[in-house]
């Protein structure tokens, strides 16, 4: 008689909404289970396998390495019956799974269940049996995916912990809440150390213009590590520079929770800004880029600067010489030239000049920006904001007024034919039928008309007021730069030029075309840029 057994047994890492451990607690139910039912069938175990961790829904079977050893076995004849507590943990995926099961039968292998019994392929009804019965274990486990996603998230918009790990620069403390199994819940607090790394890693990222790669090594040396104890990873640096919850917003899936105050580490504003960097510099190599891929070097431009002639990329570059210091004749320097790129390469079918030297191009920019903000801290925010736009606001104002006033008397009148209509229908109207029909229809086209130029009139308010929102930001953060620009590094220099010009083309005799940010234009379309540049002593703008 075959009853050589081998016997599997399976739990899942699903984490349930209320509570943060592996449910591994059943294994030794389900061992138990099998041993007394081959003791009760006279059968012997001769093999067992577990698999602690695995989901049956969610990791197919060549994936599944117990799973593959226990089907080695059966090609070689090993073992006469295989065994689990209830046919779902040898899986869970509808279309895979039957299939497997009728694998092992065609194997010669009896598959059986504590609970179900065996599961037989003698005729079409056995088929589609096992198959129904792999379905809806499927459909149980997306239901059970839909119920956990759904009460996690709750869970986070209602601003709870969902569980795991504490991110870095936060720690757990015990709430004094439990869950239904009796598990003491935990709360996320900021540790204020770690938070104190986590803010140097936003500033030098937004500010200074670091990569990740760079800031570990910046943390590395002045003896950061990270909480393992270990070396800082740019992998890791990436993971915190695009972690929503240093803002105070906890997150799961699609989920957000309102900004808590006592988990912000960082400003909202400061974590936008690092992902518009993020995304500049992930699509740099396909898109013309304005931020910087890194602030290493001395170099104000980088990333921004063309040749004028061709419009290819002007690279950074020094011939390998070094001369004397004009400050310092003690000190020697190299020769740090913007090159056209197309021009060494002969990509381009270039006529302007190979090069530029660093420095003087740097000079003129440096000059250029220093002028803009001393003319922008001489005019007060209100000239320039608010006074500005107040006229075309009002005006704006007046039109959406008028014209919902107009809509309003017009739905009235409207309103008041189809009284009309109904008292025509009854005969208790002095006013003929046709007459009544014409005047309602005309009544609604001009209500329609009316409403479609209430809406763009709204629509225009709006975006008035945005830009005047967006204008009043730019203002302040303009004013913040050109307060930071004079002591700041030169990495924040090459950040701060970067954010104020798009693009500049440089052709021969360092004659340049200057581009500046969208917002940036739009803001200072007032300012006299001719101006600027003729008190900056360089050749006017083309």
């Amino acid at each position: 008689m075959k009853n050589r057994v081998c016997t599997l047994y399976r739990v899942s890492t699903d984490k349930q909404v209320d509570h943060n451990d592996k449910n591994q607690a059943d294994i030794p139910m389900q061992r138990k289970a099998c041993h007394a039912f081959c003791d009760k069938m006279g059968w012997t175990i001769v093999h067992e396998e577990q698999e602690e961790g695995v989901s049956g829904h969610k990791i197919r079977a060549e994936n599944r390495d117990k799973l593959q050893i226990i089907k080695g076995l059966a090609r070689q004849k090993k073992f006469d019956i295989l065994l689990v507590f209830m046919f779902d943990r040898i899986g869970r995926i509808a279309d895979e799974t039957p299939f497997v099961v009728e694998w092992f039968v065609k194997q010669g292998i009896e598959v059986w269940s504590t609970q179900e019994g065996q599961q037989r392929f003698d005729s079409h009804t056995d088929k589609l049996t096992n198959y129904i019965r792999f379905w809806q274990a499927d459909g149980e486990s997306e239901k059970t995916s839909i119920r956990t996603r759904t009460a996690l998230g709750q869970l986070v918009e209602a601003g709870g912990f969902k569980g795991g790990l504490a991110p870095y620069g936060y720690d757990l403390v015990k709430s004094g809440r439990f869950n239904k199994r009796k598990h003491e819940l935990y709360d996320l607090v900021v540790n204020e150390s770690e938070a104190a790394v986590v803010r140097t890693i936003f500033e030098k990222y937004v500010h200074e213009g670091y990569g990740a790669q760079r800031i570990a090594t910046y943390l590395n040396r002045q003896g950061y590590r990270a909480r393992t104890g270990k070396m800082w990873h740019h992998a890791t640096i990436r993971g915190i520079v695009c972690n929503l919850t240093y803002t105070g917003v906890l997150r799961c899936g699609e989920s957000r929770s309102q900004e808590l105050p006592h988990l912000q580490i960082i400003e909202p504003e400061l974590f936008e800004a690092a992902q518009r960097i993020r995304a500049a510099r992930a699509g740099s190599a396909v898109q013309e880029r304005h931020v910087p891929m890194n602030t290493r070097g001395k170099s104000l431009l980088s990333g921004n600067v063309y040749c004028g002639h061709c419009g290819a990329r002007l690279a950074l570059t020094t011939n390998g010489k070094s001369y004397p210091c004009k400050e310092d004749p003690h000190r020697v320097v190299k020769r740090v030239r913007y090159i056209c790129y197309g021009k060494t390469r002969k990509q381009t079918d270039c006529n302007g000049q190979t090069g530029y030297t660093a420095h003087i191009l740097d000079g003129i920019i440096d000059k250029l920006v220093r002028r803009i903000f001393e003319r922008m801290k001489a005019i007060p925010k209100s000239d320039i904001v608010n006074l500005r736009y107040q006229e075309k606001m009002e005006e704006r104002k007046c039109l959406l007024q008028s014209v919902r006033a107009d809509y309003t008397k017009a739905a009235h009148e409207l309103d008041m034919l189809k009284v009309e209509v109904i008292k025509a229908l009854r005969g208790e109207s002095s006013f003929p039928k046709n007459l009544l029909g014409a005047m309602v229809t005309e009544a609604e086209t001009k209500c329609r008309e009316l409403q479609e130029s209430m809406e763009a009139a709204q629509t225009a308010y709006d975006e008035g007021k945005n830009v005047l929102a967006s204008l009043n930001a730019q203002y302040d953060e303009i004013i913040s730069w050109s307060e930071l620009y004079d002591t700041a590094s030169i990495e924040a220099k090459k950040m701060i030029v970067s954010s104020l010009i798009r693009r500049v083309d440089v052709y021969r005799g360092y004659k340049l075309h200057i581009e500046f940010t969208i917002d940036f234009e739009q803001f200072c379309r007032g300012l006299d840029f001719e101006a600027v540049a003729e008190q900056t002593k360089r050749p006017a703008l083309q």
